[in-house]
């Protein structure tokens, strides 16, 4: 199985992705910190202070004008409420939402991207997995050896979890990397804010606890890398299943950008909330951001993804052992 393993991990460094995915990473990440450093000007030209507390005062005062607004969508104006009450709370308990730093560009970096840049990365590395074995016409040749077609395929499945587990460290060691260059390297141990939940238009403060930063990037990480591997198992199912990566990759990109869309419009469709793409977006549970659909919780949507991972699981094993290959 080792040896399987390697040569899976020698064909996907032959194709030198990782390598263009750590570029597309690398440069994203240095527009999103010169975007940053702007805003961080054009605030600080515009409040003429540095000064945390008088900026979210300011932002409160910006969403309460906003809540104002007749032409805004009641969905809009329930995520626009928890939004100042979060703001209000930051600001009577003392603790800055956005201590400057490259731990906290990493924190917003990884937030943005889960549900939709992260998972195109993996995806690019996972749809081709299978079926570029039927393109080039290797996969006669794969089948041939003396290796269960089991084996074959769970040594291409490891190797997937390996590039999914890389991909996510690239991001995270980049963002810092560069982003550091800019706001500095400080700020693991600022205080962060965990355990808000939101119920209709009310925020609920009860079970909101203090940790430290990196704690609480430990466990975004954590989700991030859970939504990665789930991505990049149904695209790899996609893989088994269809013989065309052009096909595959198609679907899956579909889908994602459907669910970003869905998750801005699915409030009243209750029987969305089993669509796969519309949990992704797990790390916004732990900062108090209302579910897409009222009644959603972090353990749902855990639970939710667990069953797609395990589905796509299951019938990519059972379709590669059992197909006749021709």
């Amino acid at each position: 199985m080792t040896k399987l393993i390697h040569n899976e991990m020698l064909k996907l460094l032959a194709k030198k992705r990782l390598l263009v995915i750590a570029a597309i990473i690398a440069v994203l990440v240095a527009l999103f910190t010169y975007a940053q450093l702007r805003q961080v000007e054009t605030q600080r030209e515009r409040m003429g202070t540095t000064d945390w507390k008088t900026i979210l005062q300011q932002q409160i005062i910006d969403t309460q004008n906003r809540l104002s607004s007749s032409r805004i969508s009641e969905e809009w104006k329930k995520q626009l409420q928890i939004s100042l009450q979060q703001q209000q709370y930051y600001l009577d308990h003392n603790i800055n939402p956005s201590e400057p730093g490259a731990p906290t560009f990493m924190r917003m970096f990884i937030e943005n991207s889960i549900d939709l840049f992260l998972p195109l990365m993996v995806m690019v590395i996972a749809s081709d997995l299978v079926s570029s074995e039927h393109s080039q016409g290797t996969i006669k040749l794969l089948l041939t050896r003396p290796i269960k077609r089991w084996r074959v395929l769970l040594s291409k499945y490891i190797s997937l979890c390996l590039s999914v587990s890389v991909i996510v460290a690239i991001m995270g060691i980049l963002s810092y990397l560069i982003s550091g260059l800019v706001f500095g390297y400080k700020g693991w141990g600022a205080p962060i804010l965990t355990g808000f939940s939101a119920t209709g238009s009310t925020l609920d403060t009860s079970g909101v606890k203090l940790v430290d930063q990196w704690q609480y990037l430990l466990m975004e990480f954590g989700l991030v890398w859970f939504v990665a591997i789930v991505v990049g198992t149904l695209s790899f199912m996609l893989s088994v299943l269809i013989r065309s990566t052009a096909a595959g990759m198609g679907i899956m990109l579909a889908a994602l950008i459907s669910g970003a869309i869905l998750s801005n419009m699915v409030s009243s469709w209750e029987s969305a909330k089993y669509l796969f793409m519309v949990n992704l977006r797990l790390t916004d549970y732990m900062n108090g951001t209302a579910p897409p659909i009222e009644g959603m919780t972090l353990s749902f949507s855990l639970a939710v993804l667990l069953a797609w991972w395990a589905a796509g699981l299951f019938i990519s094993f059972y379709v590669f052992i059992n197909r006749d290959v021709y």
